[in-house]
């Protein structure tokens, strides 16, 4: 939480830290300027005080929105400083002088945000080299603001929620309308004599989710027959619906520039095969076990052992064996879920990872097992959890476990 920040600041030993960029695609700049309506700017944040937010002298008025304290970069009058230097490198250290003098920013800098990795590495190289006063500094691993998103306040689940809400109603009005179609030879078929497509459900989607003013820059995933044995296939246009086949569908939409949702529900229209039976009813205990396992304190990668050990009892391949393994348990038991809809927590089963269940966490609880070469399916359940500030536990999700999904 944003509250969090001094804190990991001095565990961290930085006396500042910068955060700067556009606004798209950077989420550590959405969540400071808490959905300002900006282009981007400059995030400054000293230790032990509020931060202050430069901006753009044209968007003067939607800055106000963050809620931040203002420097209107106009102040500085860059062009003029550009003409003096004539470079456009040694214009930007100027400016950056005259800003952290005024501030007074000064010891270790931590720098975040979004650049070109070859102009930022020749930008923070020539900072530290011009600048007495500051030593930059760099994190490979956790980023300040990235640790500080991981917990979500009361304000911020709230916003979740809504998204989880329509994400729902966009889950079940797209099983409602492929429902909706007639089936000739186990094929679902159109008004015009045609089958019904992954494309053309791809794109009902797409207004299902225009209509509730949602985006979904990752791409929905539905997917059919062995493509949902492929984790992240977004399935073929080309493939028609049939009845008996699995079908992955992962909704992981947002409003925008918002916060997101993630939902994975699988199903067979008509009918399921008795393995692919099997298969679900084991994903989805594997779902109730993790859940009641959750608990504050816990570290996140144990999370990732037990559907292992889970699937493994079960005769399936996991990654926890074999983590070349293509078929089986073949990925990661969840994510966090917020302005990003991969961020903290991680639960990657690694010893670097020592990251502990907290108050406040919200993560995706998705196990599936997935046969597309020897078996032509893959099964998966999504759901979303939430520890509140009293530790209890709440499943955010509010779509029905159904795996066939009964045709007129």
């Amino acid at each position: 939480m944003k509250k969090d920040l001094d804190r990991l600041m001095e565990e961290r030993g930085l006396d500042a830290a910068v955060l700067s960029g556009s606004i798209e695609g950077n989420p550590n700049m959405v969540y400071m300027l808490s959905g300002a309506h900006v282009s981007g700017g400059t995030v400054i944040k000293k230790r032990g005080e509020e931060p202050v937010f430069l901006h753009s002298p044209i968007e003067r008025d939607e800055a106000k929105a963050s809620g931040l304290e203002l420097i209107n970069t106009i102040k500085y009058d860059f062009m003029s400083i550009l003409r003096e230097k004539g470079d456009p490198l040694e214009a930007q250290i100027e400016f950056h002088r005259r800003v952290y003098a005024e501030l007074g920013v000064q010891g270790r800098v931590g720098y975040y945000g979004t650049s070109d990795q070859g102009r930022a590495h020749v930008f923070l190289s020539k900072l530290d080299q011009e600048l007495p006063d500051i030593q930059v500094q760099g994190e490979f691993d956790e980023g300040l603001f990235e640790v500080a998103r991981a917990t979500k306040d009361a304000d911020e689940v709230v916003m979740i929620k809504e998204v989880a809400r329509l994400t729902a109603e966009v889950m079940t009005a797209t099983m409602d309308f492929v429902r909706g179609h007639r089936v000739e030879d186990e094929t679902l078929m159109t008004d015009d004599g045609t089958p019904l497509t992954i494309g053309m459900v791809h794109k009902h989607i797409g207004r299902l989710l225009a209509e509730r003013r949602m985006e979904d820059p990752g791409g929905v995933i539905f997917a059919i027959a062995r493509d949902a044995g492929v984790p992240h296939s977004r399935g073929t246009p080309e493939d028609p619906l049939r009845l008996g086949q699995t079908i992955i569908y992962d909704l992981f939409p947002r409003k925008a520039n918002g916060y997101h949702f993630d939902c994975t529900r699988t199903f067979c229209l008509g009918y399921a095969p008795p393995e692919v039976e099997k298969t679900y009813q084991e994903v989805k205990q594997c779902v109730d076990t993790v859940i009641d396992a959750v608990k504050v304190g816990l570290e996140a990668r144990s999370l990732q052992q037990l559907t292992c050990e889970f699937f493994e009892d079960l005769g399936h391949a996991t990654v926890g064996s074999d983590s070349k393994v293509e078929e089986g348990y073949v990925h990661s038991i969840g994510h966090g879920l917020g302005l990003a809809v991969h961020e903290e927590p991680w639960f990657t089963d690694a010893p670097s990872n020592d990251r502990l269940l907290e108050p406040g966490h919200v993560f995706t609880v998705e196990p599936g097992l997935y046969y597309p070469d020897s078996g032509g399916y893959g099964v998966r359940i999504e759901d979303v959890v939430w520890i509140d500030e009293q530790g209890e536990v709440h499943n955010l999700t509010d779509v029905p476990y159904q795996l066939v999904l009964e045709m007129s």
